[in-house]
C-alpha cells in the first residue's frame, strides 16, 4: 500500500483597499487585495462586482473556477502521457455557479468544465475522450469541493479531417 504524502501550500493575502476610514461602513471600503506566494507574481484581487468588487481584479469565485479547470488539465495531460494519447492543444471555457443564501453567505451549486482537446491521430480520439473520467478522479481541487464538478469534453484530431466526438457529461 502507498504510503501518503503531505504537501504544504503557503499564500499571503494583504487587504489593499482602506480608502482612509478601514470598515466604518459597508461602502467606505475597497475590496481590493492582493494574494501573493513566494517567488510568483501578485495576484490583483478583489470580490465580485456583485458585491462592490472591482470588475479589473480576479475574485475568488473566478480562481476557484479556474483552480478546478487547470487542476482538470493537469490530471488529465498525465493520464494521456501514461496512456499513449498524444494531445498537441488544451483549451478549456469551464463556468460555475454559485447561489446567494438569505443569511448574506452562499456555496457553488457545481462547476461545468468545457475542454477542447485535440490529439495527434484518429485511433486516439476514443482514448482521449474516456481519460477524462480517470483524470477527474484524480483531481485534487475536485476531490476538495462539497460540490459536483462535471466535464463536458470535446476532442478533435489533428492530422488529416478533423474528428469531433463532441460533448461529454
Amino acid at each position: 500500500m502507498p504510503s501518503a504524502r503531505a504537501h504544504g501550500y503557503e499564500t499571503e493575502v494583504v487587504w489593499t483597499g482602506n480608502l482612509g476610514g478601514g470598515t466604518g461602513s459597508y461602502r467606505s471600503y475597497g475590496r481590493m487585495h492582493e494574494v501573493r506566494a513566494a517567488g510568483l507574481p501578485v495576484i490583483a484581487g478583489s470580490a465580485d462586482r456583485a458585491f462592490r468588487g472591482d470588475a479589473d481584479r480576479w475574485n475568488p469565485e473566478l480562481l476557484l473556477v479556474g483552480a478546478l479547470a487547470e487542476c482538470h488539465m493537469l490530471s488529465y495531460l498525465h493520464v494521456c502521457a501514461v496512456n499513449g494519447v498524444v494531445v498537441t492543444a488544451y483549451r478549456d471555457r469551464a463556468g460555475g455557479t454559485m447561489e446567494e443564501t438569505g443569511d448574506g453567505g452562499g456555496h457553488f451549486t457545481e462547476v461545468v468544465l468545457r475542454p477542447v482537446v485535440e490529439v495527434a491521430a484518429a485511433g486516439m480520439a476514443e482514448k482521449a475522450r474516456s481519460l477524462h473520467e480517470e483524470a477527474h478522479r484524480l483531481c485534487f481541487i475536485a476531490n476538495s469541493v462539497n460540490f459536483p464538478v462535471r466535464h463536458e469534453a470535446t476532442v478533435t484530431v489533428e492530422v488529416g479531417t478533423r474528428s469531433d466526438l463532441g460533448p461529454e457529461s
